[in-house]
Parts: structure tokens; C-alpha cells; sequence
């Protein structure tokens, strides 16, 4: 047993980078699939749930089933409702429909944060999203990215920021904070860039994040 101990020692150290690069590659195909297959999955869901929908429809119309109906009638909605955003009176009725939804207390925030989300990723230059900022949560010593959304000020006058801090993977839900400017350091981060960084929960990130400095430095107190 004594002369086999030498031997099975090679024989694992020897499969050991063998096992730490398969170990590798299979965590980082992982990380590529995973998201992929939740899409795929979530759209075929979505296409389903439509196409049993409009298969009554459907049949009615063309006497048949008709495979993909879904899918174009997705791709159709979303057309005219940008059709329809488009001209002024699709624009009235759009929020006409939008203060009937943030007049409900649960569907007001679901549907506020959202669209927030949505034209950070989709048109940054008019998101609600205002900069991104370093923030200490959830306590002293940890850092976190969030993005500064409105300023107030407290009875005294003095001006308050108020942050959203995203949750990793899903940026539609988080924490607000109400935090004074000398707690908040301007990051060197677009708000796509930080969005995308959320949503990937890190692993889509700069090399290097640090404040951004301006004349008087990176705190929003210096430059408020």
C-alpha cells in the first residue's frame, strides 16, 4: 500500500488542472445558457399564452389553428403602441391610461419602477435615473451602486438626495434611501453601464470603478 501512495498522489495532481478547467468551462457555459434559456422560455411562454388567447379568434377566422400567431401579435402591439405614442392624441391617451394605472397603490410602483428601468436601458439620455453614485449599504464598510433619482430638501432647507438601490439580478425591485449628499460619491458609471452591471449581478463590469472627479472632487455634497 505503501508503493501505491506515490503513484495515486501523481495521478491526482496531475488531474487536478484537468478538473479545475472543466470545473471552469462548465460554470462559465452555465453563466451563457442560463440566460439564454430563461428567455427563450419566457417568450415561449408568452407566445403560448397569447396564441390560447386568440385561438378562438383564430379559428373563427381562418377555420384553423395558426402556429406563431402569438409572435406576430406581439411584434403587431408593440408597433402600434409606438404608432400610436407617435402623435400627439396617442400621447394623451397614453397618459390618460397611465394616471388611471399609478392611481392604484400596488400597480403604482410596479408600473413607475419599471418603466424607470426600461428607459435606463433603453433611452439613458431620458431615463428617470438622474447618475450613478457609491453608496454604503446595506451597512458601513460595503459598498453598492445605486442611482440618485430626485433631490428634496428637510424642513431646515437643507438638500437631500433620494437613491434607489437595485437587487441583483431584477432591478425592478430594491430600497429607496433618503441620504445626505456627503454620503454619496459620484462613480464613473453611465447609467446603461451600471444598469447592465445589475442585471448580470457583476459579472458584466469595468476593470476598475472609482469616484468620479470633477474640479472639486467625486462627493455630490462638494459639488451640490
Amino acid at each position: 500500500m505503501s508503493r501505491l501512495t506515490p503513484l495515486v498522489g501523481k495521478r491526482v495532481s496531475r488531474l487536478a488542472p484537468l478538473t479545475r478547467n472543466l470545473r471552469r468551462n462548465f460554470f462559465a457555459g452555465l453563466v451563457i445558457v442560463t440566460p439564454i434559456a430563461a428567455t427563450i422560455l419566457i417568450m415561449k411562454w408568452l407566445f403560448d399564452a397569447i396564441d390560447g388567447i386568440l385561438e378562438p379568434v383564430v379559428e373563427l377566422i381562418f377555420g384553423r389553428p395558426v402556429a406563431g400567431i402569438g409572435f406576430a401579435a406581439i411584434l403587431l402591439l408593440i408597433y402600434l403602441a409606438g404608432l400610436v405614442a407617435a402623435n400627439v392624441l396617442g400621447r394623451r391617451v397614453i397618459q390618460f391610461g397611465e394616471s388611471l394605472v399609478v392611481r392604484v397603490p400596488m400597480a403604482r410602483e410596479i408600473y413607475n419602477t419599471t418603466k424607470q428601468v426600461v428607459n435606463s436601458l433603453m433611452l439613458p439620455q431620458k431615463g428617470g435615473f438622474k447618475e450613478v453614485v457609491l453608496v454604503e449599504f446595506p451597512r458601513p464598510g460595503m459598498q453598492t451602486v445605486g442611482f440618485v433619482t430626485n433631490k428634496v430638501t428637510d424642513g431646515s432647507g437643507r438638500e437631500l438626495l433620494n437613491v434607489f438601490i437595485p437587487t441583483a439580478p431584477n432591478p425592478t425591485s430594491g430600497f429607496f434611501q433618503i441620504i445626505p449628499p456627503e454620503n454619496a460619491v459620484r462613480a464613473n458609471l453611465s447609467v446603461e453601464d451600471a444598469m447592465k452591471m445589475v442585471i448580470s449581478a457583476g459579472m458584466v463590469s469595468p476593470a476598475v470603478i472609482e469616484p468620479k472627479m470633477g474640479e472639486d472632487g467625486g462627493s455630490i455634497e462638494q459639488e451640490a
